[in-house]
């Protein structure tokens, strides 16, 4: 079983082949493959690769699967006895990808 840790989006996800992921919006068609570099542990059969900060020669291929928005995140202030309250609503652009290898 060979996973990986990538980075995209300022966060960091655990991947296998297979797997859907949703991350920061890309720019990239639906359909489209996707390669993601920054690649900052590689497992495999013979053992594992920590990088310094990334694995040299890694990389995990993907298909964009579905761009749209997440749900929304609803941002609430308040200032207590000065009838003060503000709510504003946010949806985050996402995108669907879906793990084919790692390299």
């Amino acid at each position: 079983m060979s996973y990986a840790v990538i980075r995209t989006g300022g966060k960091q996800y655990r991947v296998e082949p297979g797997t859907v992921l949703r991350v920061e919006r890309l720019a990239e068609e639906v359909g489209a493959s996707v390669d993601f570099r920054d690649v900052l542990l590689r497992a495999t059969d013979e053992g594992i690769a920590v990088g310094t900060p990334t694995v040299e020669g890694a990389l995990v291929r993907a298909t964009v699967v579905d761009q749209g928005r997440a749900r929304k995140i609803l941002v609430y202030k308040k200032k207590r006895r000065k009838n003060y309250r503000r709510r504003r609503g946010h949806r985050q652009y996402v995108t669907t990808v879906r793990i084919t290898e790692i390299v």
